[in-house]
């Protein structure tokens, strides 16, 4: 099976690479927008230029890794990033024959769950707080849209935190307190996620969270098992400090109880 992965040399792109080129089952090709040195990795903006299409050739599944991953990315960056460069990706994979795109997606999608007690799966509404969620849940959108009315597989993987420093392990000092923790993603969940939604069969479309199995956690991967045979083999209960919820406290009411009040009792403003 051909594999390319666009966003090839970023955090996640390169270990998933190295992780696949390493297996004899998959040939694996990728594209950045920044030079990477591989020879199978190629340099080209998705959102800017026709170059990259004839690289479509021969495969069969796009993991699309590529984007604005910043929480903090402006409208303009999101819009032509990951809005745009997803869109082009989508109509050239279906031209070009390929079977399946897997999708970055993220849990910025319910960012507005973030002080409710919501169960996060695929019957929850989205809520994105920023441009970046925004830009995301258009993705996941759009995909439906190619699945329905292209045959184009799509599976969206609302990607937990796999992060770039402590050697991805979790604990108190990941930023968001208790949500942030919660959505910790290892490693090795993180590959054996990405390897499942690859390989799964007779899949039209799908959104599932790609979190480790992690106790107490809102997010709900019973989908994720359930559709594409998730496994995951690790899983951490959040640690909450006395600060953890000073900060948490602090945080919820300045952004949900005051605009909250405001709105209420002063719809005019």
């Amino acid at each position: 099976m051909h594999v390319l992965i666009t966003g090839a040399g970023g955090h996640l792109g390169r270990k998933l690479f190295n992780a696949l080129e390493s297996d004899s089952d998959y040939t694996v090709s990728g594209i950045d927008i920044r030079p990477v040195d591989h020879p199978d990795i190629h340099t080209a903006d998705l959102s800017d230029d026709s170059s990259w299409i004839s690289l479509l050739k021969g495969v069969d599944v796009i993991v699309h890794l590529a984007g604005d991953r910043e929480p903090s990315a402006t409208w303009a960056s999101a819009i032509k990033h990951n809005m745009d460069a997803t869109l082009s990706l989508y109509h050239h994979a279906v031209a070009m024959g390929v079977s399946r795109v897997v999708l970055a997606s993220s849990n910025w999608v319910h960012g507005d769950k973030r002080f409710t007690h919501e169960v996060l799966n695929s019957a929850a509404p989205p809520g994105p707080v920023n441009a970046y969620g925004m830009s995301k849940l258009f993705c996941e959108r759009t995909g439906a849209y190619f699945a329905e009315h292209h045959g184009l597989s799509v599976i969206c993987l609302r990607i937990g935190w796999t992060q770039w420093t402590h050697d991805n392990q979790p604990g108190t000092h990941m930023a968001m307190g208790r949500w942030g923790q919660e959505m910790w993603l290892s490693d090795r969940d993180f590959l054996g996620g990405m390897r499942a939604a690859i390989d799964a069969k007779d899949i039209s479309f799908a959104a599932l969270n790609l979190m480790s199995d992690n106790p107490g956690m809102r997010w709900d991967i019973t989908e994720t098992r359930q559709a594409i045979g998730y496994s995951p083999e690790d899983g951490s209960p959040a640690k909450i400090t006395v600060g953890i919820s000073l900060r948490s406290m602090l945080q919820r009411l300045f952004t949900v109880r005051l605009p909250s009040y405001f709105t209420t009792r002063f719809p005019d403003w």
